[in-house]
């Protein structure tokens, strides 16, 4: 089991924006703009970082997200495994230990214990379509958003 390397990460931007994004990102950074998810145009924006496979997606933020001391929901990084297997054990190991924290009552820095894991087996809490692969969301023992793929 391991992680190969990031798959993406997600920025957000305020609202109304994402001309701004593709003029940073694109002309100014450089990256290749590529196709969202028909159900998202015009919500998203995704660049690849040259032919590494990794990309930079753009999203909206809320405006609480701006905020000092703002959660920044939608900021996080995609981490790539390696198959399907490996993911489905490194799921299996983060819910476990979720759940060994909600047993002790020990959700808490020292343990480390996830906030929160997609449960093994069922549907994922990210939006769901055909364009999207295999993957699961998880939030750290800090509340940081994690997301797995392949």
């Amino acid at each position: 089991m391991g992680i190969k390397g990031i798959h993406h990460i997600n920025l957000i931007v305020p609202q109304g924006t994402l001309y701004a994004a593709r003029e940073f990102y694109g002309n100014t950074l450089g990256l290749t703009p590529r196709d969202v998810p028909a159900a998202q145009r015009g919500t998203l924006a995704w660049f690849d970082i040259a032919e590494s496979g990794q990309q930079v997606h753009i999203a909206f933020g809320r405006e609480e997200d701006f905020s000092e001391g703002g959660r920044g929901a939608g900021r996080h990084p995609c981490f790539k495994l390696g198959g399907l297997d490996e993911l489905k054990e490194l799921q299996e190991k983060i819910w476990a230990h979720f759940l060994r924290g909600k047993e002790e009552g020990k959700r808490d820095v020292v343990l480390g214990t996830p906030m929160t894991c997609d449960e093994p087996g069922k549907g994922n809490s990210g939006a769901q379509g055909p364009e999207y692969p295999t993957r699961f969301f998880a939030r750290d023992y800090a509340g940081n958003r994690l997301e797995f793929t392949l």
